[in-house]
């Protein structure tokens, strides 16, 4: 191939050198026809003209002969490197061709060589097995040979290895058998010969035996306070609390308590404790469930109680130090009912989130707002400050951003669910809530403190007191359960009465059922109706171009009785939500005034209860509301013995009490002016409804009302009152007259309190044309501005 290339290449530069020669003769011909010409044309000229031009056109040819040459050169020079690289091309493909082919013969070759060396091995090893009949002969020199003997060695005692493993299985199988045919057999023996072999049947209970099996059993022993006996009673002991507190659930759990105190609690206190971590472990929905269970037996036996908590308590720390989050979530939510139920102290739960917060992680922070929301509520009833400081911890985490995005949005949701005060989040459901607060036994465990979890109690252990300690129980169960046994005893006796009173009560029953469905009426609890009322009346407002128009709509609307507040809600309502107060709403109001007086009174209502709410709005809504009272009062919409609801005085006022207040009444000047406000806040008949807001019972009082209507710029309005206070040192002496008059039996404290009085009066005068300067050069400083 690369002769072919390298001839065509030749053939291709032959070519193009015999165009050049062609083109080359044009130039010349071409040249010599242009010279002839201008010699035709120099006969004409003078023969210096002719010599100039002759050197010119010489010049001009050697130029482009010169250029022309060195074209032709570097075109040469290029196709000589173009073939000169493909050349090279060519050997280099070649050569990887030949380097890949040699490769592969070379692969093949060896490839076939050994398949040849393990076919020759084989048959050589073959040849000797048969002449010496051992696999281990000393002439192997094959290396090949001898792999083969290792991996077939290898086989050989994996396959032993096997056979081992079942040979043993099948022993063990058959002495389970031959147990089981000795336990049959010995269960029909008495006495001592029953189950003799007790130390075979380990922690758990050995054999399983049915129930019927076992109180046959023991129905036979004779001996009670036998360790055979013993063995026998701790295995119903134990399947029994299994059977209870398996089926526990939120509907049976006041029938499962009797039947569980009727067990023996406290020597099967471990037994309990064991199996409701494990139901807990095994359905962690019903955790509150299991809480509440707990919570009822810690009241009569706290040794329970205290048990489980440092057995959770354990298994927590356990499994934090594994790293194993389904058992810690488990624990976690376990504890969290407890604190729930107060069998566990709040400070166990406050602890438990300072670890999994001190380093936090993404599972060890979703850990910890998993139990907030499992006791939240209670936390902040029981330790709020420990709760802010638990949220402050959540707050700085979610502000460094080192955790995953799923886990923050966890957090924004605990807070928004701190926010609702943990609605839908109780602490305890009402029908767990089985434990009064009185009656409960708190424990308090450190998570730093050692723990001992008793093990031990797990484990059957003959009692030499077996019997003594069975007979305490039942006494004990006695005082728990006796009341109720009474109660059920007396339920049967007093049933056969009740069966014959049964059939003469029916027929009344009958006509009370009748009368019944009679009165019976369908309530809306849900608020359905309400709330499309709502949502009608506010879509009339805002739809209305003006506030006849929203009257007249509103006015066609059904409202049933009781339902014409919530129309003045609504208008207060979308008023307050304005940016600014719109006079529409203020019309609006008016008209229902003049048209119906119960809608007159609902705006009293109102500003009652927005008079008394005022701190909660903003001051956006404050002004609103402020300016919509105010026209209704400028326009005699409301009447004014609704001023009397404010006491304007330092202690009964707020600063948003103020501030609604001072709009209120600057509005009404603005509306009536200084003079009709002033005679309509002079009007003797309304002087009762006034005295709030002009309290004259205390001379501090009075100065506040003063203060505050001159800051606002409605001094005018406060005339009356200076002559009150300019005055009141004389109605002092006045009302002081009489009474010391009275007293002539004692001269000396009359005499004292004559003197106490001209200090006073000299005093009120010294004060009261000092306060008169001062309201006159405030006036004359007004009036100068």
């Amino acid at each position: 191939m690369g002769r072919k290339n390298s001839s065509e290449s030749e053939d291709d530069s032959k070519d193009r050198r015999d165009k050049h020669r062609h083109s080359s003769k044009r130039d010349t011909e071409a040249n010599g026809d242009r010279r002839h010409s201008r010699h035709g044309d120099e006969s004409e000229l003078s023969d210096s003209d002719k010599k100039n031009r002759s050197r010119r056109h010489g010049r001009r040819d050697e130029k482009d002969v010169r250029g022309r040459d060195r074209r032709q050169e570097k075109e040469h020079r290029e196709r000589k490197e173009r073939v000169r690289s493909s050349d090279e091309d060519d050997r280099r493909v070649e050569r990887e061709r030949g380097r890949r082919d040699k490769v592969k013969t070379h692969q093949r070759e060896r490839l076939d060589s050994q398949d040849e060396d393990y076919r020759e091995g084989h048959k050589r090893s073959e040849q000797r097995r048969e002449r010496t009949g051992d696999d281990e002969h000393r002439g192997y020199r094959n290396d090949h040979d001898r792999r083969y003997l290792k991996d077939r060695r290898g086989k050989e005692e994996g396959e032993h290895r096997e056979d081992r493993v079942f040979q043993e299985k099948e022993k063990e199988e058959g002495e389970v058998r031959e147990d089981n045919s000795k336990s049959q057999k010995q269960s029909t023996l008495q006495g001592s010969s029953l189950n003799a072999d007790v130390s075979n049947w380990g922690r758990s209970g050995g054999v399983y035996i049915p129930p019927f099996k076992l109180a046959q059993m023991m129905k036979e022993v004779q001996d009670k306070s036998s360790i055979e006996y013993q063995r026998l009673t701790w295995d119903a002991l134990r399947k029994s609390i299994n059977g209870l507190v398996n089926k526990v659930n939120a509907t049976n759990i006041k029938n499962i308590i009797p039947e569980l105190f009727g067990e023996n609690l406290i020597r099967g206190r471990g037994l309990f404790c064991r199996s409701c971590m494990k139901s807990q472990m095994a359905s962690p929905g019903f955790t509150d469930v299991f809480a509440a269970l707990v919570a009822v037996v810690n009241t009569k036996f706290p040794e329970v109680g205290e048990l489980l908590m440092r057995r959770i308590v354990l298994q927590f720390k356990r499994a934090y130090k594994r790293n194993d989050k389904h058992q810690l979530l488990a624990a976690v939510k376990f504890i969290a009912h407890l604190v729930n139920q107060q069998v566990a102290h709040e400070i166990i739960a406050l602890e438990l989130l300072a670890l999994m917060l001190e380093n936090p992680t993404d599972d060890s922070v979703e850990v910890a707002v998993g139990f907030v929301k499992e006791c939240g509520s209670i936390l902040q009833d029981l330790s709020p400050k420990g709760l802010h400081g638990i949220f402050e911890r959540f707050r700085g985490i979610l502000h460094e951003g080192e955790i995953d995005k799923r886990v923050q949005f966890l957090i924004e949701g605990l807070f928004a669910i701190r926010k609702a005060k943990f609605q839908g989040h109780p602490a305890v459901r009402p029908e767990l809530d089985l434990v009064e607060q009185e009656d409960q036994l708190t424990h308090e465990i450190s998570l730093e403190e050692k723990i001992d979890p008793e093990i031990t109690l797990d484990i059957f252990k003959p009692d030499p007191q077996f019997l003594e300690s069975e007979k305490r129980y039942e006494e004990l169960k006695k005082t728990i359960l006796g009341e109720e046994s009474e109660d059920e005893a007396g339920s049967d006796a007093g049933s056969d009465d009740e069966d014959e009173d049964e059939d003469d009560d029916e027929d009344d029953d009958e006509d009370d059922d009748e009368e019944d469905e009679q009165q019976m009426k369908i309530k809306d609890e849900t608020e359905t109706n309400l709330v499309n009322l709502r949502r009608t009346i506010y879509l009339t407002i805002m739809s209305s171009i003006d506030f006849e128009e929203a009257g007249h709509k509103l006015l066609k609307i059904k409202l049933e009785p009781g339902q014409e507040m919530e129309l003045c809600i609504m208008l207060l309502e979308c008023c307050s939500q304005e940016r600014t107060y719109l006079r529409y709403y203020g019309l609006l109001g008016q008209r229902f005034c003049m048209i119906n007086k119960v809608h007159q009174e609902n705006f009293e209502k109102c500003f009652v209860q927005q008079y008394s709410m005022i701190h909660r709005l903003e001051t956006n809504k404050l002004r609103n509301v402020a300016k919509f009272f105010a026209h209704l009062l400028g326009t005699d919409a409301l009447p004014w013995h609704v001023l009397a609801y404010i006491r304007l005085t330092e202690e009964d006022t707020t600063s948003s009490s103020r501030i609604f207040i001072k709009i209120l009444f600057q509005e009404l000047s603005e509306h009536l002016g200084i003079r009709l406000l002033n005679e309509r806040l002079t009007d003797p008949s309304m002087q009762d409804s006034f005295e709030s807001i002009f309290p004259k019972d205390n001379p501090k009082n009075t100065r506040f009302s003063i203060n505050f209507f001159t800051s606002i710029g409605l001094g005018g309005i406060t005339e009356n009152l200076r002559e009150y206070l300019k005055n009141m040192p004389r109605l002092i002496m006045q009302q002081q007259k009489p009474v010391s008059e009275s007293d002539d039996e004692s001269e000396s404290g009359s005499g004292s309190s004559g003197s106490d009085s001209s200090g006073s009066e000299s005093e009120s005068e010294q004060s009261s044309p000092s306060e008169s300067e001062r309201d006159e050069r405030h006036k004359k400083r007004r009036r100068r501005g």
